[in-house]
């Protein structure tokens, strides 16, 4: 391994990449079992923050998350998650998926940088900021289920915290950084739309069309149709985009008309359409389907709707404290998938700084050692700067 990076000095006697280490060989491949909580949760309760661990199990699957505070007076929590995406075959990696192996200045591991590292680097901060008796309150909500269906983790836990106590400002670890660490903060995300529509008509022979009713046409139309612009995009969001993700008819036949075809598509969209407006212009350009043909949409769950913070106090602080630590001025965004701060931010202002997110989700993902020790201190910055604003 390199010279060691100089890690910021903690009075609990926490090392953020021992932390990593230990969060990524505990194998949580959403949603996280109660294992992976356990470190969470000795690490914080050694600092003297009082956790909760929490169950919900709406869906018909227990999610376990947690949540710990410490303090009083003007509340930032810290937003994550320890559950993991499947890392796929472990031959295909260079080091196995959840040891944690470091070679070099790197730490490779799934979650390395999506994001035990984050949530490690997170609690760090925070511990060191408790013991440095600093006013004010640090928060912690920690969800199992946020690669998976997301419906039993943080917008339970965040309203269940929320009626407990005002937050004041939450920041969520997400891998924001593009090219460079700090280079990017999140100050919101575009949304999130899906809908299967399937177009039924009459099977027949090819040679006897007269006889069938072709769904391909109108399918071929729809998407057609369907991927006209939405928008040119506003000053903080670039235009919606909408994708088709298959055109299905499985029809292994040369000599027939097929029934059947379904068409999938998801759309990425701004500010400028609320969910329910969108979804009207989008069954507008669908249409009825015509003389002898059915046509029925299933929109999927939704993923919410585009969100901007306003909050330009927080925005500052942020900014000038990954600024202070990373030497690199981050550029507010709007763009990228959607993450948990879509539950947040309906209870406080929130922003999204994280590592460099290239290789998440993908073989040997993985991460700096030098810069998780920066990630560690840009977020005691952020402490600081957003409690004392």
């Amino acid at each position: 391994m390199a010279d060691r990076p100089e890690f910021p000095s903690n009075a609990h006697g926490l090392d953020p990449l021992d932390l990593a280490q230990r969060l990524i060989r505990t194998e949580s491949v959403t949603p996280a079992g109660p294992a992976v909580f356990d470190i969470v949760e000795d690490a914080l309760q050694a600092a003297g923050f009082a956790v909760t661990r929490m169950t919900f199990d709406s869906a018909g699957t227990p999610v376990e998350n947690l949540f710990a505070t410490r303090g009083s007076g003007k509340h930032l929590a810290f937003a994550g998650h320890v559950d993991v995406v499947p890392p796929g075959s472990a031959e295909a990696w260079t080091h196995a998926p959840f040891s944690a192996a470091i070679e070099g200045d790197t730490l490779y591991g799934r979650g390395s940088q999506d994001m035990k590292g984050a949530v490690a680097a997170m609690i760090v901060a925070a511990t060191d900021w408790a013991a440095s008796g600093a006013p004010g309150q640090v928060s912690f909500v920690i969800t199992g289920d946020e690669e998976g269906a997301a419906v039993d983790g943080t917008a339970p836990l965040i309203a269940w915290a929320a009626e407990r106590g005002g937050i004041d400002a939450c920041i969520v670890g997400e891998p924001t950084s593009r090219v460079r660490l700090g280079d990017t903060i999140k100050i919101g995300r575009r949304g999130s739309m899906s809908a299967a529509v399937t177009v039924t008509g009459r099977q027949g022979h090819v040679a006897y069309q007269h006889l069938a009713t072709s769904p391909v046409p109108e399918l071929v139309a729809i998407a057609q149709r369907l991927l006209e612009p939405l928008d040119e995009g506003t000053a903080q969001f670039a235009p919606s985009n909408l994708e088709i993700v298959s055109i299905d008819i499985a029809n292994p036949a040369w000599n027939v008309i097929p029934e059947a075809g379904t068409l999938r598509f998801n759309v990425r969209f701004n500010d400028l359409w609320p969910p329910e407006t969108l979804r009207a212009e989008l069954l507008k350009r669908i249409g009825g389907g015509g003389e002898g043909l059915a046509v029925d949409v299933a929109w999927q769950p939704s993923h919410g709707g585009a969100f901007r913070t306003k909050d330009d106090a927080l925005i500052a602080a942020v900014t000038g404290a990954v600024e202070a630590t990373t030497g690199v001025t981050p550029e507010a965004t709007t763009g990228g998938g959607t993450s948990d701060a879509r539950f947040i931010k309906d209870y406080c202002p929130v922003v999204e700084f994280g590592a460099i997110g290239d290789t998440m989700h993908q073989v040997d993902e993985r991460t700096s050692v030098s810069e998780l020790a920066t990630l560690t201190r840009a977020y005691r910055a952020i402490i600081d700067a957003v409690l004392t604003a």
